[in-house]
């Protein structure tokens, strides 16, 4: 796989895209408690009885990151699009079929699923707490698509701008007690502001140090400002019974703390780019990126399989518990290794929804063959040079559903001889020798 990824692809990107889909997934798995209750389960949250745990949810509310680089890939997406004549429907459709392709399946699902457990006699709350778990990363599908849609009117549009809607409409709701409803504004204006730093650093605004050291550092002081002074919760995640959410909707201290984040991201790079450069590191990013969908979708869904699975042993420490002390935080984190248990299940079972049901073959596949002949060189007029951001290009370095799959062996789109001395790709019509040089 190491081999067999271009040298233009921008790994970083990969790298930070699964750092926040794993951030998400953790941290859903270490706040949300089902508890067994007579029949049925309630949802809980550890944050609820031990307030004091809330910089856990500074660790692993990463959807900020996500956005970040969603605005970047959808900004060079759509400026690679526009130089080779494609339109803009054609660009939008491409992309959110890749978004939307896998939600099928869950819905699906789940839809049965409510269905058996509502005839079987489940209680009503159960099958609604459930659904509502299973269906809850739908909301951030949503606004990621509508941020995707309008990707053509926020190229150059300033991050300032959308902060300053966030900043007034929280001072209106919390400081002169406008209606609540007004809050969710801020729906599309808070996840705004990351989307649109992702477009200034596909203009190459934020190249410099200093840009992603402001971010980091006014980002975290105005965070610890709005919690600290402005009564803002600490916590960056919902939790049950709270009279005030940093996410549902987003407030101007979950905004600020994710310019914190995204500086922080910034800043790493570098980093990750070296540490990238080792082959295993960069398969399981890579395997990462290709499953983000199905990941992203299912890992509720596996959480709550272990959950009512568990109950035919009875009611279990960290699974079927109250989160409320820190004997229920060691049993959980004993649990997360199950938590992956179904999750790969759940991969196994429906990964080829987010490769459009496995008709659509890798774009990337290294494979052990005979060298084939030289063509002949070619002429000035008929070089075809890959365009490194175009979204439907095998060599793009930064869609989000690129697929790679090392384990797919029949009609390989790339080869490569142990030696490393052809590579052809046959989605792009060319191939390319060691040398960089293309030919038709």
């Amino acid at each position: 796989m190491d081999a067999a990824t271009p040298a233009s692809r921008d790994r970083a990107v990969d790298a930070l895209r699964a750092f926040a889909i794993l951030g998400v997934v953790l941290g859903h798995w270490l706040v949300t408690a089902l508890v067994a209750d007579g029949a049925g389960l309630r949802a809980a949250s550890p944050l609820h009885a031990m307030p004091w745990l809330a910089p856990v949810s500074w660790a692993f509310q990463t959807l900020a990151v996500f956005f970040l680089v969603g605005g970047h890939v959808a900004t060079l997406g759509y400026a690679s699009a526009r130089a080779r004549g494609m339109s803009y429907g054609r660009w939008l459709s491409a992309r959110l079929s890749r978004l939307f392709r896998p939600v099928a399946a869950v819905l699906a699902l789940w839809t049965v699923t409510a269905a058996l457990l509502l005839l079987t006699g489940a209680e009503f709350v159960t099958v609604r707490t459930l659904v509502k778990l299973a269906l809850s990363p739908l909301w951030f599908l949503l606004v990621f698509a509508a941020l995707t849609a309008a990707t053509p009117l926020l190229t150059r549009l300033h991050p300032l701008w959308p902060l300053v809607v966030v900043l007034h409409v929280d001072l209106l709701r919390f400081g002169f007690g406008a209606p609540s409803w007004l809050g969710w504004i801020n729906l599309a204006a808070g996840w705004l502001v990351p989307y649109t730093l992702g477009a200034a650093w596909t203009r190459g605004e934020l190249e410099r140090r200093r840009a992603s050291w402001f971010l980091l550092t006014g980002g975290t002081a105005a965070t610890a400002a709005l919690v600290a002074w402005a009564g803002y919760p600490a916590s960056m995640v919902g939790v049950p019974g709270a009279e005030v959410s940093n996410l549902d909707p987003p407030t101007l201290a979950a905004v600020t703390f994710g310019l914190a984040q995204c500086g922080l991201a910034l800043l790493l790079r570098d980093r990750l780019r070296g540490a990238l450069r080792r082959p295993v590191v960069w398969a399981v990013v890579a395997l990462v990126n290709l499953s983000a969908m199905t990941i992203f979708l299912w890992h509720q869904t596996a959480l709550m399989a272990t959950t009512a699975t568990g109950l035919l042993a009875g009611r279990l420490p960290g699974l079927h518990t109250a989160p409320e002390g820190l004997d229920w935080v060691a049993a959980r984190l004993v649990w997360l290794p199950a938590f992956a248990l179904g999750l790969a299940a759940c991969w196994v079972a429906f990964r080829s929804f987010e490769r459009d049901g496995g008709s659509r073959r890798s774009r990337i596949i290294r494979t052990h063959r005979p060298p084939e002949p030289e063509p002949e060189p070619e002429t000035r007029e008929t070089r075809k040079t890959t365009d490194p951001t175009d979204p439907t290009d095998p060599t793009d370095p930064t869609d989000l559903m690129e697929t790679m799959d090392p384990t797919e062996t029949t009609k390989p789109t790339c080869r490569s001889d142990a030696a490393g001395a052809t590579s052809e790709t046959a989605t792009a019509g060319t191939t390319e020798n060691t040398e960089g040089v293309r030919h038709v």
